[in-house]
């Protein structure tokens, strides 16, 4: 296949695009401070890093492929073709794998078992290397795409979780959600599919050569577009006078007096101030801001059957509701994005979401019948 790129000047071309955008993503994540897609956020700088790591090695495997451009020999093409998959088997895919865990920070999974799986795929490209011939590739292939079939089913579990973690922590979820990170997985796949088993003619090199160059360009917006969730750890007591008396930590549930407590405190600290029109708040601030600690805090929402999420995007509709009914009453002009932004929300289409799942209307429905 290799004989029908080598006087394809416009596909060399395109191939070095490519590289050299894998080279400035890289230099990008690695050596610039600020973030040119979304100044306002703080990326993990542990993504960063590995997503850096990432794209380097894709630039390294497209320069080590350069080679074949040029007229050698067929051994000679074998071997740098053999070569190359064993460092994609001992670089490139564990990275890859490494970036998608890095995303989700509900904790720092260990990559020990990213180098377990890709054990088997080193030794196989080793022994072709060896033999120098293509016999081992179909089983090599084979075990990919298992590995990618149990990476899915295992990245399904973890962004479930990671879910559910983002919704007990945070009342904004704007820039925090990674099922994005799916269609990163998505194209690796279908990349190697593609590799694996239609990897013949120009239409294909093209077709992959495109492929990568949206890779980089979606990975890099991804990566500058999450924000860093890194929480400090909250003390196992409550610090200041106006807590709930201390219970043990491995307690799964609260007193009735330290429920009541809680509740009372949400009221005087959250509801009455309005704390909870405040963008970004997490659960670990609001813990601080009525005196508890977040341990006390999720144990209390758990024990109402809510989570943080829906506590606070439960008093922020509720305040929305409040401003739509007193703008109607004194007749002011008003935009619904306008009422939504007052309500705490950034995002109109997250607040439509949120509207629509507690009272099981759109917002133009709901202000339409309460109009009337």
């Amino acid at each position: 296949m290799y004989d029908q790129i080598r006087e394809d000047i416009l596909y060399i071309m395109l191939y070095a695009v490519v590289t050299a955008m894998a080279i400035i993503a890289s230099c990008y994540l690695l050596f610039r401070r600020g973030n040119a897609f979304a100044p306002d956020i703080t990326t993990p700088a542990r993504l960063r890093r590995w997503t850096a790591a990432f794209f380097a090695s894709l630039a390294l495997n497209h320069m080590w492929y350069m080679p074949i451009f040029f007229h050698i020999s067929s051994e000679d093409t074998m071997m740098i073709d053999l070569i190359g998959g064993l460092l994609d088997s001992m670089i490139l895919f564990p990275l890859a794998i490494a970036v998608l865990l890095a995303m989700l920070q509900d904790s720092r999974r260990p990559l020990w078992p990213v180098a377990v799986m890709a054990a088997p795929l080193v030794v196989g490209g080793a022994l072709s290397v060896a033999n120098r011939s293509y016999a081992l590739l179909p089983i090599v292939y084979a075990y990919s795409l298992l590995m990618c079939l149990g990476l899915i089913i295992y990245m399904i579990r973890a962004l479930r979780r990671y879910g559910r973690w983002l919704r007990d922590n945070y009342a904004d979820l704007e820039h925090k959600e990674v099922w994005q990170s799916f269609v990163v997985l998505a194209i690796i796949i279908l990349v190697f599919g593609v590799y694996a088993f239609t990897s013949e003619g120009q239409v294909y090199q093209y077709s992959m050569q495109v492929i990568i160059a949206m890779f980089i360009c979606y990975l890099l917006w991804r990566v500058e577009t999450l924000s860093d969730l890194s929480i400090p750890h909250a003390q196992p007591f409550p610090a200041e006078e106006k807590t709930t008396a201390p219970e043990s930590i491995e307690s799964h549930a609260l007193s009735s007096a330290t429920h009541e407590n809680i509740s009372q405190l949400l009221q005087q600290y959250c509801v009455d101030t309005q704390l909870y029109l405040q963008h970004d708040l997490s659960i670990s601030q609001l813990a601080k801001a009525v005196g508890t600690n977040r341990f006390y805090l999720s144990q209390y929402f758990s024990g109402k059957g809510i989570t943080y999420n829906a506590y606070i995007n439960d008093l922020r509709i509720s305040h929305f509701m409040s401003l739509y009914r007193e703008a109607i009453a004194t007749q002011r002009s008003f935009t619904a994005q306008q009422l939504a932004h007052e309500s705490g929300y950034r995002s109109y289409s997250t607040f439509g979401i949120a509207f629509k799942q507690r009272t099981g209307q759109t917002v133009t429905a709901w202000m339409r019948d309460t109009a009337k």
